[in-house]
């Protein structure tokens, strides 16, 4: 990674509440291709969520703590603020002085954006403007939120106008929190009906809804030069799984989430 910071655009996107097994099956039947020919043999790496609530995981993440692979390690961080004593910081991760990696990387050059999605980014209160406040530029607006059933594309959009607003030379980090598969996500399966309510089904069918267009978002954000990309859930959640229902609590459908890390070749990306 240091190599890689200040050579190379990022991109990190979130795609918020996606649980492991939907995004593994949906891999392996051939339901996201846009996805799944940029994952590392075309699978999601298996990983354990640095938190079970969005709030607490993007914290996580954005002091440099991703998702941990689910197998024991030690297993070396790609990005780590400085402390004395981290037995996850190796040669090769991107030590920064700062609190965390967003301003780290601010002071290494990159103009830092967040595309705002579900409720803790929506800057309309206190709490809704700590994550987004960490960033230099930050947007949301209620197309982009949980409600909207084409919310991904509207941030695509944003996206596209960010990357065409800036200068040759400006390196960026651009964070996408994509709130398409929070619920409610009913209305991504096409027959449902809000009396039916969220369900594993209409999770996997927001799955495919982001697919569609995730391609226009690698695009952007590869269109100047190559972009190192990372991909994953910052938690799962429950559809009555052994009775439980929802997130923020401590079942293996909320801990296990999908991961993956690529580069984005210039011009390619499609």
């Amino acid at each position: 990674m240091n190599e890689v910071v200040g050579r190379d655009d990022l991109l990190l996107i979130t795609l918020d509440t996606l649980r492991f097994d939907v995004a593994e099956e949906l891999a392996a039947a051939g339901r996201i291709p846009h996805l799944a020919r940029h994952l590392p043999g075309g699978r999601w790496e298996k990983r354990h969520a640095p938190g079970s609530f969005t709030y607490a995981s993007h914290q996580a993440i954005f002091a440099g703590f991703l998702p941990t692979p689910a197998v024991p390690g030690p297993h070396p961080r790609l990005f780590a603020a400085r402390f004395g004593g981290s037995e996850t910081t190796a040669g090769r991760t991107f030590v920064y002085d700062t609190p965390d990696l967003v301003s780290g990387l601010a002071a290494a050059g990159y103009r830092t954006v967040c595309l705002g999605g579900v409720g803790f980014f929506n800057q309309r209160g206190a709490l809704g403007s700590v994550l987004p406040g960490m960033f230099q530029e930050s947007h949301w607006e209620p197309e982009f939120g949980v409600a909207s059933a084409t919310s991904f594309e509207a941030q695509v959009e944003r996206a596209e106008k960010v990357v065409a607003g800036l200068e040759p030379d400006q390196r960026l980090f651009l964070f996408v929190n994509v709130a398409a598969l929070h619920q409610p996500n009913w209305f991504h399966l096409p027959g449902a009906t809000r009396e039916s309510g969220d369900s594993r089904a209409t999770h996997a069918a927001a799955l495919e809804y982001v697919d569609r267009h995730i391609g226009r978002l690698f695009a952007a954000a590869s269109s100047r030069r190559r972009c190192f990309t990372i991909v994953c859930s910052d938690h799962g959640t429950a559809y009555g799984d052994d009775g439980w229902t929802g997130h923020r609590l401590g079942h293996e459908v909320v801990w296990t989430v999908p991961y993956a890390h690529f580069f984005l070749e210039s011009g390619r990306a499609r």
